[in-house]
């Protein structure tokens, strides 16, 4: 098969879906790559290093997207991208439809199949999922403690307080991976942490094994609201598997929130858990709603390409090789994992969660294709 891996063009995007390990155990399958000129140099990864992979440098991204059966990304396709997504080709990247109607149409009606690492599901979890949300976690922390900062139109707020004043308050809305990692990171800090969700089994996990500065609280709309009126920093971490994510923080709890408090919601890649978020990204990462700080980048581990590259394709390579030996037609027959991937196929949405997002957008099971 021929595979390209072009370069990222989403806003200050420098992450690349293959490393030169995963180009050469592609080519030692038998298989083509073609990597777009430039493509790794934000994640430090010149093209020499692909060169001597064994994968074709292409300067052209016209040429590259044309000439090739799979494309292997790292985020969605932008409407500049739209264009070259074409019946008969293989798309494998981050989509997130269920937070982009005008996505998810492009690649319905482009034809292509559309492979997503978001709902990739093995026994129940999402290993494609894992690294990235393992990224954002930490960093919804590291972000939302510099938006604290008086300068940045935060409280003025310190994460771990000092002898005699009260370190921050951090509340956490989602006991998942991107939840445990933010709240993991706030209590090393020295913050005050509270962890909600609605699985008890999953808040008596963390109850057990979390630092005793960490307490859980099954969430309500009542508790979640409580809690934000003393909160400094509040997380956004919550998923629902190839569905929008739902609206836990709406507007009307701004306004008893402390001015110069702080959102970070991770889950503005499905829409967002909190009314007033929208995309933003690291060039202007927040805005104020009623005296809060938002923060709403979408590709928050694209700033720390480095990291993020090699952690995304350790999850990311084996299948990329799988779908590859398979192409579309086998994986969809052959793989259960992979059809767990599949969100748009031969111009239908074949993920339920994506459909539901969109009220007038019929799902259609893969069987019935």
């Amino acid at each position: 098969m021929r595979i390209g891996v072009p370069t990222e063009v989403k806003a200050y995007e420098n992450r690349i879906a293959m490393v030169p390990g995963g180009v050469h155990a592609l080519v030692q399958d038998g298989h083509d790559v073609f990597v777009q000129k430039g493509g790794g140099l934000g994640s430090g990864l010149p093209d020499a290093e692909f060169e001597a992979a064994g994968a074709t440098i292409v300067a052209d991204v016209d040429e590259l997207w044309s000439t090739v059966e799979m494309i292997v990304k790292v985020k969605e396709p932008l409407p500049e991208e739209y264009g070259r997504c074409h019946d008969g080709l293989t798309i494998f990247t981050y989509f997130h439809f269920a937070a982009s109607r005008e996505l998810t149409e492009a690649m319905v009606n482009s034809g292509a199949s559309c492979f997503t690492y978001e709902t990739l599901e093995i026994d129940g979890k999402l290993p494609l999922l894992v690294p990235m949300s393992e990224v954002a976690g930490r960093m919804s922390i590291q972000v939302g403690a510099h938006c604290l900062e008086r300068a940045q139109g935060g409280r003025g707020v310190l994460m771990g307080g000092v002898p005699g004043v009260s370190p921050a308050s951090v509340l956490v809305l989602g006991g998942g991976v991107v939840g445990t990692e933010a709240a993991r990171m706030a209590a090393g800090m020295g913050a005050d942490v509270t962890i909600m969700d609605i699985n008890l089994d999953r808040l008596r996990y963390l109850e057990d094994v979390m630092p005793a500065n960490i307490s859980t609280v099954y969430s309500t709309p009542q508790s979640i609201h409580h809690r934000c009126k003393f909160a400094d920093l509040v997380i956004g971490a919550v998923l629902i598997e190839g569905a929008r994510a739902p609206t836990l923080v709406p507007r009307s709890y701004l306004k008893d929130m402390n001015e110069g408090a702080v959102i970070v919601d991770v889950a503005i890649d499905q829409g967002g858990c909190v009314e007033t978020i929208h995309a933003t990204t690291h060039a202007e990462p927040t805005y104020v709603v009623d005296g809060v700080v938002h923060y709403g980048v979408a590709n928050m581990p694209g700033a720390v390409p480095r990291t993020s590259t090699f952690a995304l394709t350790n999850a990311t390579t084996p299948w990329v090789r799988t779908l590859a030996k398979l192409g579309a037609e086998g994986a969809v027959a052959g793989s259960d994992e992979l059809q767990s991937a599949l969100n748009v196929w031969k111009g239908k949405i074949t993920h339920q969660g994506v459909a539901e997002a969109f009220e007038d957008l019929a799902f259609e099971p893969i069987a019935a294709s």
